[in-house]
């Protein structure tokens, strides 16, 4: 309230001095005939005023920056008459700049706030641009003087550049202008008009003077690759255009598309094709979720009259159908699929020796781009004893062909969530331990006690706030020892599942000979363009982050793709808007954009609409009634900022929200939509029809109302 009542006094101040100005006449005292009719006057008055004319002078002018009034050009000029090119351009380039600098920080204060609220993503993907090379963008700006001074102030203000920095630019860029105008100030009495300062020549030169930092900015990063290449021989021809390192979901798509555009390329991969997705993560996985869900259905048909008996678990046989599921999604992503697509695949550990070379097994490929499409792997803590205890992950898991007794799983997130309750429902004694306060952490506080919940009442022993210290083994017996709120907890099992998260994989391919260097989040470290030190080595999917999701790799595919192979002609930034996610518990959990906690973590203001599951028809004839979908948009707009959903189907339904937000589109489109009835889709019409309840406008319809009951009593007269 304090900073919004500051706001709104300096809003005022700024207002009144700009409406006094004008009502009191004060621009039609700054013209060229002005100017040459007081020249004598100032002249003497400076003389007189040796000291006080300069500080008076230099006050004006930045009264009249900070508030962008109209007049500069004229205060420049007089600035040569009186003071001469020398002290005249100090005085102004210092009054201009530092005047500039509090219009900037005006902007800020006032607006950027709102500003930013108003257009989160945008400006985030600006103020990531500024901080690279911002100084040379504005720099740009300012040597151009075609772009107004007081209108690149007021929009930098709104952006996240550094005020030093921004003093710093604008005291270099605006003096070449500066100068001209000072320097013309000194022949006040023989000039004819300021327009003549500005002829189309100069203005020509002027826009190629701002263009150069822009070019100096290419010419730096050329002179940089250059560095960054020096001690690499590069080939003088080259066998293949595009060498791609790993054949999971990014390194498949990245492939595909070289091929599609009749490039060159070689695909290497040291172990299976498909990567982690299809043979130890997402197809497995799902397949195992879906045995575990049949069980639960079963064991309920008796609500629906159907009597099946007791459900019995042919693991071994499972894990089975398991292997065989794999098998039929394989041929997808075969050696023999990909060949025919015109990619040439070759088996074995591919090397990094230099910029343009891999080696295979010790047969070196020649190449113009690389891209690095590694993967991940599973996370294992140290945690003294877990050696010993013979641990599983997520890569080990389906090599397991007898259903664990009693199964511990290491991690709340979403694999551990998703495998405790599999585990569970296929009849094991599952206990999860967390080392945070809740479940899913990325999620908000009412999803993560859902989940809870529903994991406990499928008989899964959830301990959050549980710090793991060491893994005991007595004979055949395992014990974890944990920290719980200052005493110590033993837990008995008899296999341990590792799922604290996964590992991008940076080691053993030469990106430490070559000195590429990681981020703090242990994935490569790339551009906005995926490119890593050398531009012409891309990273894409997990190893490369920020998401460690099968599509976010092929989505990333395609720019890494393109910008490997064209990037000398067009290279394109990689978009994160509205990225899904879906944990495949029961009830799924499916997001895509914010929820309430990273809104009020970035403090963007927001409207929740939610609609119950348990009012859908299509949820109540299924008997799958839990669940939720809550929408997150601009105050008084119905344009999404993100879309949260709990329920069966989840990560279906999430498809039209991600649709809406990738394209613009707000609720009031998703309910103009048909669904077909009676479907689960239907939920996200009623999502949006409880968002417009919400904002009907009730002045309207209360006329609405008096002009009804008006029509009902309105007497009918015969003719």
């Amino acid at each position: 309230m304090k900073a919004t009542g500051s706001r709104f006094v300096l809003l005022l101040l700024v207002i009144g001095l700009t409406v006094a100005f004008f009502a009191l006449g004060l621009q039609h005292h700054l013209s060229l005939q002005t100017l040459r009719a007081q020249q004598q006057a100032l002249a003497d008055y400076r003389d007189a005023h040796a000291l006080l004319m300069p500080v008076l002078f230099g006050l004006i002018y930045v009264a009249f920056a900070a508030l962008s009034l109209p007049g500069a050009i004229w205060l420049t000029l007089a600035a040569g008459a009186l003071f001469g090119v020398i002290e005249g351009t100090l005085l102004v380039s210092f009054a201009s700049s530092f005047g500039a600098t509090l219009s900037f920080l005006a902007s800020r204060f006032l607006f950027r706030d709102l500003v930013q609220r108003r257009f989160h993503t945008r400006m985030h993907v600006i103020d990531e641009g500024l901080r690279k090379d911002g100084a040379l963008y504005l720099l740009a700006l300012r040597l151009v003087p075609v772009f107004p001074f007081f209108l690149v102030n007021l929009v930098m203000g709104l952006t996240a550049l550094r005020t030093r920095t921004f003093y710093i630019v604008s005291q270099i860029g605006m003096l070449p202008v500066t100068l001209l105008y000072v320097n013309a100030g000194t022949q006040l009495a023989s000039l004819q008009s300021p327009r003549g300062l500005l002829s189309p020549t100069l203005l020509v030169s002027l826009t190629l003077l701002g263009i150069f930092p822009l070019a100096m900015r290419r010419l730096m990063h050329w002179l940089s690759a250059r560095r960054v290449y020096r001690r690499w021989q590069r080939p003088r021809r080259f066998d293949r255009n595009l060498v791609v390192i790993g054949a999971g979901a990014a390194g498949l798509v990245t492939s595909y598309i070289a091929a599609a555009v009749r490039a060159k390329v070689t695909l290497i991969e040291q172990e299976r094709m498909g990567g982690d997705c299809l043979n130890t993560g997402c197809v497995p996985s799902k397949t195992l979720i879906r045995a575990s869900h049949l069980a639960v259905q079963a064991r309920k048909a008796e609500a629906f009259g159907l009597r099946t008996g007791p459900v019995e678990i042919d693991f071994a046989a499972l894990m089975l159908h398991v292997q065989h599921t794999i098998a039929d999604v394989a041929p997808h992503d075969s050696v023999e699929r990909y060949t025919e697509l015109g990619v040439e695949v070759r088996r074995g550990h591919a090397r990094i020796v230099s910029p343009w070379c891999v080696e295979v097994e010790g047969q070196p490929l020649t190449t113009r781009a690389i891209v690095i499409a590694a993967g991940a792997a599973p996370r294992v803590p140290p945690l003294p004893g877990l050696q010993a205890a013979g641990y599983l992950t997520s890569d080990t898991l389906w090599d397991l062909r007898e259903l664990p007794r009693r199964l511990l799983i290491l991690g709340g997130g979403p694999i551990g969530c998703e495998l405790a309750q599999a585990f569970a429902r296929l009849g094991s004694a599952v206990t999860m331990v967390q080392s945070h306060e809740r479940l899913l952490t990325r999620e908000d506080d009412e999803v993560s006690a859902l989940v809870h919940q529903r994991l406990e009442a499928d008989g899964v022993r959830v301990l959050t706030a549980h710090q793991a210290i060491e893994v005991r083994t007595q004979g055949n017996e395992y014990q974890l020892l944990c920290q719980h709120a200052g005493t110590r907890v033993e837990i008995a099992f008899d296999r341990i599942l590792v799922a604290v998260g996964r590992q991008p994989r940076t080691h053993g391919y030469g990106l430490e000979e070559l000195g590429i260097p990681l981020s703090t989040a242990g994935t490569i470290e790339t551009d906005a363009h995926l490119a890593t030190l050398y531009p012409n080595i891309y990273a894409c999917g997990d190893v490369a982050g920020p998401y460690q999701f099968t599509h976010m790799g092929a989505h990333q595919a395609w720019y890494a793709s393109v910008n490997a192979l064209f990037g000398g002609l067009k290279r394109f930034r990689v978009d994160y808007r509205a990225v899904p996610a879906v944990t495949f518990v029961d009830p799924e959990v499916a997001r895509v954009g914010l929820n309430e906690r990273e809104a009020r973590a970035s403090g963007i203001p927001y409207e929740v609409t939610r609609y119950d599951i348990e009012d859908l028809d299509r949820a109540i004839t299924e008997g799958e009634t839990a669940g939720f979908i809550k929408v997150l948009t601009v105050p008084g707009k119905d344009r999404i900022l993100g879309a949260t959903i709990v329920a069966a189907h989840a990560g279906e339904l999430l498809a039209e929200f991600t649709l809406a937000m990738r394209h613009g589109l707000g609720l009031n489109k998703i309910l103009g939509t048909i669904h077909a009835y009676p479907t689960w889709a239907e939920a996200n019409k009623y999502a949006a029809g409880s968002w417009k309840r919400a904002h009907a406008p009730e002045r309207a319809l209360h006329w609405l109302a008096r002009f009804h009951a008006w029509r009902r009593r309105e007497r009918v007269h015969s003719s």
